[in-house]
């Protein structure tokens, strides 16, 4: 019955991907990024939704109240997929994600992620994608927006760690402006490579901001993996 449900969400998740993308893809190039990130929010809680009726798989949010009402840079943990769909609906509207390149090829996904203008980088360049990560993630700082990054470059499984990546210390760092940390235990539920999507519910807690200016870069990763991984250690671990 897992299995049975998995596919029913799996499908009607790509037919979601399908229409929104299509939606950004024709017409984002003629709206302000807000309401583009609305069209990409309400992708998100219909997504949730599915996740909840068709496989048992709710979410709670703790810490909603630490979310600025202006803008700040995300470090989120990444265990899985689930948190590319939640962060839609849980930050505002007004964001700009941090992606590997190769996801602007593919057609109608590719074209709607352009249009929302996301920070694209080429993992194998090193400096190079940090200094774009800086340069592109300030000016969307400075215009309004919500960057989001997972510091750890890659879905890492429940209970393991992976350094974590200096680009979005620096670009806070650089800019001044705080980082807001979110932990949560998806991949317990929605394994970072797995099909099932178990019922159950996701814990998610926003922390409070950390305040960067005057820190390095050093300081401020050292304070958002603390934080992150102190957090982890308290949610459930396993169903």
């Amino acid at each position: 019955m897992l299995l049975v449900r998995s596919v029913i969400y799996f499908g009607l998740m790509i037919l979601s991907t399908f229409f929104f993308a299509m939606v950004i893809a024709i017409f984002g190039w003629f709206l302000p990024p807000y309401w583009n990130g609305a069209i990409a929010g309400g992708w998100g809680v219909i997504n949730l939704w599915f996740l909840k009726w068709i496989c048992g798989l709710d979410y709670q949010v703790q810490g909603s109240e630490n979310i600025p009402d202006t803008n700040a840079l995300v470090l989120c943990k990444h265990q899985s997929s689930w948190e590319t769909i939640a962060l839609r609906w849980v930050i505002p509207f007004n964001q700009s994600w941090v992606l590997k390149k190769e996801l602007m090829r593919i057609p109608i996904f590719g074209w709607a992620l352009a249009a929302v203008k996301p920070i694209a980088i080429d993992r194998q360049s090193g400096r190079k994608a940090v200094k774009q990560v800086v340069d592109e993630g300030t000016k969307h700082l400075e215009n309004d927006q919500f960057v989001i990054i997972f510091p750890e470059g890659t879905r890492v499984a429940p209970g393991e760690r992976k350094k974590y990546g200096i680009g979005g210390a620096l670009l806070a760092s650089r800019s001044g402006y705080p980082v807001l940390p979110i932990a949560h235990n998806a991949g317990v539920f929605w394994a970072r490579r797995g099909l099932i999507k178990h019922p159950g519910t996701v814990q998610v807690v926003i922390g409070p901001l950390i305040e960067t200016k005057g820190l390095g870069t050093a300081e401020i990763n050292r304070l958002t993996e603390k934080w992150i991984e102190t957090t982890m250690e308290r949610l459930p671990g396993r169903i």
